[in-house]
């Protein structure tokens, strides 16, 4: 009965040390990276405690707080894609051109057909997941076929995209002239997704698939087999290996389910803003979500904290210009936040392996005293 006692105390004491260290790394890095953009603002010789407030108060506003939230869901979306590469220790670099070239051939195939929008919207996206899948799917089968760098094939991917979307986004091929810019043909009107009824603006309604699919990234890694044996191969694939997990399967099904994670990154743009995808599409979302994956220690909800956070940088940044702040200071401070966010947490995670060491070494000793203390009173 003292045995077990002593074990629930010295795992409450664990508990109670993680979810302190849990809170500190955070608080930690918030701190670190208010101070080193302060620093950086009074060098140009500008109020920090100004700054802050103009961002407070413009952000507040509810059509700045929609507009937020709606910026959030394609960079939440990207921070996913990332994320999943990441828990297999995969760095796939290659989600923006994965979202741009499944987004564009979803938009040809949705300009194409006029169905219903229960069948239409449906086949536009599962276009764009496939699509994303397939070009990300290239990189896994290089990797464990040929043992080539997922980093070097998804940067080059990333170009060959960007090649392929400018052959065929021309006039006459498989896209039209509207003026100076070149887009596929519009998207039929059953094709447009719902938006959620809010003043002064609405909430793209795709914010639901986005619950969806962050839940389901959760769900897959943290309550399945197939998590389980994902999380292990990004944390020691020799180990893995020998629990009889295939490495190579596991990379190639990650960088599959990442890819088709980045197919959904451009599907609100494509079914709630643009309705076609034109030279005017947005770009470079996809290295936005590695910033937002390592902001959120790739944790579903870390990664919504991040990617509002990102939104309401954006935001708020604009108002600065209006105060005569220097516009780069915006990208200084999303700059800083995820360099400080990396470092507090590593200086944390180090801080508690110490932490846990000198517990195990306390609890050690006092076991050696009790047993040579029992061996000299024998």
């Amino acid at each position: 009965m003292k045995k077990l006692a002593t074990k629930k105390l010295t795992r409450k004491k664990l508990d109670k040390n993680k979810l302190i260290l849990g809170i500190a790394a955070p608080v930690l890095a918030i701190v670190a990276a208010l101070i080193i953009t302060s620093v950086i603002i009074l060098a140009t010789g500008k109020d920090p405690i100004h700054a802050y407030t103009v961002m407070v108060d413009f952000g507040s506003k509810s059509d700045s707080q929609v507009w937020i939230i709606n910026k959030a869901i394609p960079y939440y979306l990207s921070a996913l894609a990332v994320a999943i590469g990441f828990r297999m220790n995969l760095f796939n670099i290659g989600v923006d051109g994965q979202y741009r070239i499944a987004a564009f051939f979803a938009a040809v195939v949705g300009g194409a057909l006029t169905l219903p929008g229960f069948l239409q919207i449906p086949l536009i996206i599962i276009v764009a997941m496939v699509v994303g899948s397939v070009w990300a799917g290239i990189a896994g089968l290089l990797k464990t076929t040929r043992g080539v760098s997922e980093v070097i094939t998804t940067i080059m991917l990333n170009a060959i995209a960007a090649a392929v979307i400018g052959y065929f986004l021309q006039e006459g091929r498989l896209a039209e002239r509207d003026g100076n810019l070149f887009h596929t043909p519009n998207l039929p009107a059953s094709s447009h997704f719902f938006t959620l009824p809010t003043t002064p603006k609405p909430i793209d309604g795709f914010i639901v698939i986005a619950v969806i699919v962050g839940f389901a990234y959760w769900f897959v890694l943290n309550r399945t087999r197939f998590g389980f044996d994902l999380r292990t191969v990004g944390q020691s694939e020799s180990a893995a290996e020998a629990g009889g997990v295939s490495v190579k399967r596991m990379v190639v099904t990650s960088m599959l389910l990442s890819g088709a994670a980045a197919g959904l990154i451009g599907m609100p743009t494509l079914l709630g803003v643009s309705y076609n995808y034109g030279t005017d599409f947005p770009i470079g979302i996809g290295f936005t979500g590695i910033a937002i994956a390592l902001l959120g220690r790739n944790h579903p909800v870390g990664m919504a904290a991040g990617a509002l956070l990102w939104g309401f940088l954006e935001r708020t940044g604009t108002q600065l210009e209006f105060e005569e702040y220097e516009q780069e200071i915006v990208g200084v401070m999303q700059g800083v936040i995820v360099l400080c966010v990396v470092i507090a947490y590593e200086v944390v995670r180090r801080y508690g392996l110490r932490l846990q060491q000198r517990q195990v070494g306390e609890q050690l000793a006092a076991r050696t005293r009790k047993t040579e203390t029992v061996e000299v009173s024998s």
